[in-house]
């Protein structure tokens, strides 16, 4: 018996022996290599959704950084980005360039909805990770479908869940206006609001959208205020929810208002709009403020304000636009750490859907990124949040929505 166990443990010792130099094997799709690995993204640094360019700037910033502490597992990210202008047709054109001209191994935020919505069937045509993709529509957490699209964002209509149970809450009489823009980002936040309502959705009195090419939303609001809403639904991108929060104080209409995320950022939408202006607005949010003083002394926004202050000192470090591509970079870091020597496009999907209790430095305490193969939601979690006329307040407690994916 002690002869059949040594002899099993030699066995055991020499297979692991032979079975080592495979499982040390470097694996490398198009646009990995010993020494680099190409990522490529488009981003709007001009168009209607140019405020967003400043995500690309930060993220390009994150990654001279992680290259100059020697780049990821000993290899140099090449982060090649082009401007798309946030024009659907634009972005086609520059990711077949990224995909079959520069050859990147895996695009990376793609930055806006109908941007995405372009190219997401093309890319898992091509099988190349549509990775972190910048939106929260429904259609790109479908793995079913497309199994090669992952997204950053907090999905859409669970975002808008949290708004209807705040309204149910807080509002139960309310007559709500909706303004949108008429694409499948504000579909889904007008969808997920309805359902959240559920049999209260009558509460909904004026529902008006707005297209991207639109010069202006005046005439919406117009509309809006006449509609006889005392609470008001802002689904919009910086630009245009400017607009609305302008022309709803010129027009003397101050009613509950409730904006969704994408339109948060103070310097690009609030400042704008006249902080005065915007003063009470409710939205939510799953990161760290730069301007709350409460984290002050904490170490995750240390880093990243040093950071801030090396590496992108042009960009205005208290923006929102600034946090997520700081945040965004970092976890692209991670997956790609989690790869090791298999740079496969279909192992940056298998590593992006395992991710394990990352911790981001601007998360909110108590937040952390996991994913599993049967849940592929970056950030699930909420906090509301108020503009008290000069930064964002925190308020209520962390809110997870039940949101399924397809």
């Amino acid at each position: 018996m002690a002869l059949f166990r040594s002899t099993a443990v030699v066995a055991l010792v020499l297979g692991a022996t032979f079975a080592m130099p495979a499982l040390a094997q470097k694996k490398y799709d198009t646009g990995a290599s010993d020494t680099e690995i190409k990522v490529g993204q488009t981003i709007p640094l001009s168009g209607p959704a140019s405020a967003y360019g400043g995500i690309g700037k930060v993220q390009a910033a994150y990654i001279r950084m992680i290259n100059e502490q020697g780049g990821i597992n000993g290899r140099k990210v090449n982060l090649i980005q082009y401007d798309d202008a946030y024009s659907p047709p634009k972005t086609v054109e520059q990711v077949r360039k990224l995909i079959e001209g520069d050859e990147v191994l895996t695009t990376f935020q793609i930055i806006g909805t109908p941007p995405n919505a372009s190219v997401q069937k093309y890319l898992n045509e091509k099988k190349v990770p549509q990775l972190l993709a910048s939106t929260g529509a429904t259609r790109f957490t479908d793995p079913k479908n497309f199994p090669w699209t992952i997204a950053f964002n907090p999905n859409y209509q669970s975002e808008a869940h949290i708004y209807a149970r705040f309204i149910l809450a807080n509002y139960p009489n309310a007559k709500i206006g909706i303004l949108y823009q008429n694409d499948d980002l504000g579909k889904d936040y007008v969808k997920g609001l309805k359902d959240g309502l559920g049999a209260k959705a009558s509460m909904i009195v004026a529902e008006v959208s707005y297209e991207l090419s639109d010069p202006t939303v005046d005439s919406q609001m117009v509309t809006l205020k006449a509609s006889g809403a005392d609470l008001f639904y802002n689904i919009t991108t910086p630009k245009f929810g400017a607009q609305a929060i302008k022309k709803a104080a010129e027009l003397g209409w101050k009613p509950v208002h409730i904006l969704d995320i994408n339109a948060t950022p103070v310097s690009q939408t609030l400042v704008p709009a006249g902080v005065e202006n915007a003063k009470g607005i409710i939205s939510v949010n799953y990161g760290k403020d730069p301007l709350d003083p409460q984290w002050n002394d904490d170490e995750g926004m240390k880093r990243y304000k040093a950071f801030m202050a090396k590496y992108a000192p042009a960009e205005d470090a208290n923006s929102g636009i600034a946090t997520y591509g700081y945040s965004t970079a970092a976890l692209l870091v991670q997956i790609i750490k989690q790869c090791g020597d298999n740079l496969t496009r279909a192992n940056i999907m298998t590593q992006a859907t395992n991710i394990k209790d990352f911790v981001a430095d601007l998360a909110l305490p108590g937040m952390t990124t996991s994913t599993t193969p049967n849940d592929w939601r970056i950030n699930k979690q909420f906090q509301m949040m108020r503009f008290d006329g000069a930064r964002w307040v925190l308020f209520g407690p962390i809110l997870t929505d039940e949101y399924k994916t397809n």
